[in-house]
């Protein structure tokens, strides 16, 4: 089907989208009748997709006066627009961890790094926590790892219990390499939950998924190595 006559095959809207991040990350603002012409669409198509590209955060619309007549509407990229485009954060954190390991003065900066990563969200989300049942702790922070792309769920566990799965680690390269992320997480959940957290099934040790077994206080019972 013909953009230009503005309708469109479901299946290419992600990717005209694309195509106009991609063109407004390189030439900077650009106006509708500018992408309009480099795509080769008609200005309404390309509203539309800009429509949603806004909705999403991605883009925002900022007026440009004009020497004459009323100003030009441009659109820009935002900072959430980044999460579209490659980035190779988890090489550089690898690079980084493995100049501190091969260095004997330096490993043991490998765990104040990720206890220190493990502060800085205690106090990021621990206000989030207050008030609330384990119950709306547990959902919080459901919430709170979707956000960061873990693919969340909570359910029902045993008794009073409760169960959290996550179906994606973002930093897998690095909890592979590095088993101090997943105890950072390990003990960042229990810290939040306030209650004994046990992990029974880990994504970096070829698990379906990382999966959380969560109750009230008492014995911390640990799997065998954590």
């Amino acid at each position: 089907m013909a953009e230009r006559d503005g309708v469109e095959a479901v299946g290419t809207a992600g990717a005209t989208r694309g195509r106009l991040l991609s063109l407004l990350r390189k030439q900077g603002g650009m106006n509708a009748a500018m992408l309009a012409a480099e795509l080769g669409l008609t200005e309404m198509a390309i509203r539309r997709h800009m429509h949603e590209l806004e909705r999403q955060g991605s883009v925002s619309i900022v007026p440009q006066r004009q020497p004459k007549g009323r100003p030009l509407h441009v659109y820009l990229l935002t900072d959430a627009a980044d999460r579209h485009f490659p980035r190779n954060y988890h090489t550089l954190a690898i690079d980084l961890l493995a100049e501190l390991e091969s260095d004997p003065d330096t490993l043991p900066l490998i765990d104040r790094m990720f206890e220190g990563r493990k502060r800085k969200l205690l106090e990021r989300y621990a206000p989030r926590m207050e008030g609330k049942t384990l119950e709306e702790r547990v959902r919080e922070l459901t919430a709170i790892q979707n956000g960061g792309g873990y693919m969340a769920e909570m359910e029902r566990g045993d008794g009073d219990g409760y169960m959290l799965h996550e179906y994606n680690c973002p930093i897998s390269d690095v909890a592979g390499r590095y088993d101090q992320a997943c105890q950072c997480e390990l003990s960042l959940f229990r810290s939040l939950l306030e209650a004994n957290v046990q992990r029974t099934e880990c994504l970096a040790k070829g698990g379906n998924r990382c999966s959380y077994a969560i109750g009230k206080f008492g014995p911390a019972a640990l799997l065998s190595g954590e």
